[in-house]
């Protein structure tokens, strides 16, 4: 490479390893080398990543807590003509971590932003997955409480793209039952842990299958990205074709049920919620 890379008064973004430290692009090594100072969302992350390429850059703290003042802070250095990289534990800034707002704001103040590709968990996850890639959509994390993440989960019954999330390991086989209960035990997904990392790992199949492989293990661990197929087109609208009201009223009919035990059992058969059972019966009625 010749001469200087970085250019006086210039925000970089430079995305970071995911995991294998060599994942990490000869540009981005030559900006971090070069900048007057790194924003980094931890310290002490980066510097394990400095030291192995033998960088001396001085390094400034820059996270969710203090995100707002030291933004303000870096610009004004941004406009006196001092080189800043923003960077994140791992991938690209911005992507579900702090950068958006030093960004947004460095235009505001017509700083140039420059974006230093690199890795990113939720793309190589869905390279990988052997899910179509010509449609996707990434929702970042998926609502921590259940009820919320329900509601997500139902608005993708009928989902043209696959769908791409992030999901903490701790939550991950309850996000996996309500993908179960509102999508349908055989809606396909596929989870990828630890990607680039010692202990990668790919988990292929329908939800039920997934979800009972998961359960069957003492904990999981690791970064995950969820994947959730789009909706199949030959199979899922089997509502449609059935009918859940004439479903419904032979249940209740044959096996002398009421109403709602066999709305229950029916929503259960076609591998939907209650709650979306309910609403296609209304639908139909």
């Amino acid at each position: 490479m010749h001469g200087p890379v970085t250019v006086p008064g210039t925000l970089y973004v430079v995305a970071t390893p995911i995991g294998n430290l060599q994942d990490i692009t000869l540009r981005a090594l030559a900006v971090l080398k070069e900048v007057d100072s790194i924003a980094c969302e931890d310290t002490r992350q980066t510097r394990k990543l400095l030291d192995h390429y033998g960088i001396t850059t001085r390094m400034v703290s820059y996270h969710e807590h203090n995100e707002q003042e030291r933004a303000v802070e870096l610009i004004e250095e941004l406009k006196q003509g001092r080189r800043v990289a923003v960077v994140t534990d791992a991938g690209m800034p911005g992507i579900s971590d702090p950068g958006y707002r030093m960004i947004t704001l460095a235009i505001e103040q017509g700083v140039p932003v420059v974006p230093i590709p690199g890795a990113s968990a939720f793309l190589s996850a869905l390279v990988a997955s052997g899910l179509p890639t010509d449609a996707f959509r990434f929702g970042g994390f998926l609502p921590s409480k259940r009820g919320q993440r329900r509601s997500v989960l139902e608005g993708l019954l009928g989902a043209t793209e696959t769908q791409v999330f992030y999901e903490a390991p701790h939550r991950l086989l309850e996000t996996l039952e309500d993908v179960v209960e509102t999508l349908g035990a055989t809606r396909y997904v596929v989870v990828a842990r630890e990607v680039t990392k010692l202990h990668e790992e790919f988990l292929r199949g329908p939800a039920e299958k997934v979800l009972a492989d998961l359960a069957s293990r003492d904990e999981v661990r690791g970064e995950i990205t969820l994947l959730i197929a789009k909706a199949d087109e030959a199979a899922e609208p089997v509502a449609k074709k059935k009918g859940i009201h004439d479903r419904l009223e032979k249940i209740m009919r044959e096996e002398s049920l009421d109403e709602k035990t066999a709305l229950k059992k029916v929503a259960k058969e076609f591998g939907l919620s209650k709650s979306e059972a309910y609403r296609r019966l209304q639908r139909e009625k």
